[in-house]
C-alpha cells in the first residue's frame, strides 16, 4: 500500500500497514492503513491508526524518555532515547491523531480530537484532548465484534469475560 518500512519492524497476521513505519511492532489484525509516523512503538491486537496519525519518537531536546509508571502513577525515566506510542489491544485512533513521544494508550480506547492527545491514556478511554469519559463496556463489546467479524473472527464468551474483569479493574 506504498508503505515505506525502516528498520527492525515487525508486523503481525493480517496486519495492513501504509504510511511510514520504523522500528516498530505491529501484533495480529493491528491497521495502519493511511499515511502517518509511526515509529518505535507496538501497537497492539485489533488496533486501528486512523489516517495521518502520526507519533513522536524521539524528543525535540534528546533527552531520554519518561514513561508512564502505573504502580507509581507518576512518569519515571526510561533510559530510552527513542519511543514512541505503546497502544493496547483494541484501541482506536482517528484521522490527524498526534501522540507525543513515550504516550501510552491503555486497551479498549478511541482517542480522537486535534492537538498532542495525553501520554497517559488510562484502559478504556474514550475523547481527545482535556475531554475524556470511560468507554461504555457494551459499545466497545459492539465494535470488537464488528471489528473482528470484518476479518472472519468471533469474539468469544471466554473473551468478552476477560474484557469485562479488565473493564472492571479500570473502573
Amino acid at each position: 500500500m506504498g508503505s515505506k518500512i525502516y528498520g527492525p519492524t515487525s508486523i503481525g497476521d493480517q496486519c495492513r500497514i501504509g504510511g511510514e513505519v520504523s522500528n516498530s511492532v505491529f501484533l495480529g489484525y493491528a491497521n495502519k492503513g493511511h499515511d502517518g509516523f509511526v515509529g518505535n512503538s507496538v501497537i497492539g491486537h485489533w488496533c486501528n491508526l486512523g489516517a495521518a496519525t502520526n507519533t513522536s519518537n524521539l524528543k525535540s531536546n534528546y533527552s531520554f524518555v519518561r514513561l508512564w509508571n502505573p504502580n507509581t502513577e507518576q512518569f519515571d525515566e526510561s533510559g530510552l532515547q527513542f519511543c514512541g506510542l505503546i497502544m493496547g489491544d483494541h484501541s482506536k485512533s482517528g484521522i490527524n491523531t498526534m501522540f507525543n513521544t513515550g504516550s501510552i494508550v491503555g486497551a479498549g480506547c478511541n482517542v480522537f480530537g486535534s492537538g498532542f492527545q495525553p501520554k497517559h491514556i488510562p484502559p478504556f478511554s474514550w475523547g481527545g484532548g482535556t475531554e475524556w469519559q470511560t468507554h461504555a463496556f457494551d459499545k466497545f463489546i459492539q465494535t470488537a465484534r464488528v471489528v473482528m467479524a470484518r476479518r472472519g473472527r468471533k469474539l468469544l464468551d471466554s473473551e468478552i469475560e476477560q474484557w469485562k474483569a479488565e473493564f472492571d479493574r479500570r473502573t
